[in-house]
């Protein structure tokens, strides 16, 4: 079942992009497993993912050790960071998408320059004024990433959004066009990964200019508890 969603989703996302212009390879797809066994997870990547998204540091580390990983997966924090937890995301995770705020990134980076690497990072923008979700100010996009930016051991690679929970497609639209804005007016090409669409709003992000979804449920169904 779960290479059947993958195949149907990857579909998907080929039409989104052509829709608007583009190619199904400009859009990578993560495959979210929260709260997902590790047998799913691995379904997932014998379905040709490479790309696994996982939103809570201290679950991926019980459930990662126990996953056959191929050559070339990049295994995505997405969900919030506490700064206590820096060190273990950074030792679990090759990218972290949800770089929120100045404090954390300061972190992060004092804890990569002990260890002697880079880590790469998107910068998380909020999008809408839901109270849960987390993120830089939209007005303050551009200094926040000019500031990580010059963090000897981050590599600020994109922008990070979740659009805001409702039926109303043009909220949404509108939202991932603003982050799209954004991430134009960086002017920077090494900052190009543009992170926002999820299981009900990936086709509209694509057709926003994402270049990175992330799809649990369309996936693997609903969440284990």
């Amino acid at each position: 079942m779960i290479a059947d969603n993958v195949k149907r989703i990857r579909e998907q996302i080929a039409a989104a992009a052509e829709r608007s212009g583009r190619s199904a390879d400009d859009v990578t797809l993560v495959a979210v497993t929260k709260l997902q066994p590790a047998a799913a997870v691995q379904e997932a990547l014998d379905a040709g993912v490479r790309h696994i998204g996982e939103n809570y540091v201290p679950e991926a580390e019980g459930k990662f050790p126990h996953i056959q990983w191929p050559d070339g997966v990049t295994r995505h924090l997405i969900g919030h960071l506490q700064g206590n937890k820096a060190a273990r995301a950074i030792g679990t995770f090759d990218l972290i998408q949800s770089v929120d705020s100045l404090r954390l990134a300061r972190k992060l980076n004092t804890v990569a320059s002990d260890r002697g690497i880079i880590v790469p990072v998107l910068v998380e923008v909020k999008l809408c004024d839901e109270e849960e979700k987390t993120g830089f100010n939209p007005d303050g996009v551009q200094e926040a990433v000019g500031e990580i930016g010059e963090m000897a051991h981050l590599s600020v690679r994109g922008l990070m959004g979740m659009a805001p929970f409702t039926s109303d497609e043009k909220a949404v639209r509108d939202s991932f066009a603003n982050l799209r804005k954004h991430i134009l007016t960086l002017h920077n090409d090494s900052v190009r990964t543009l992170s926002m669409g999820m299981t009900n709003d990936f086709a509209v992000a694509i057709e926003e200019g994402s270049t990175m979804v992330r799809i649990g449920t369309a996936i693997f169904g609903s969440r284990y508890t």
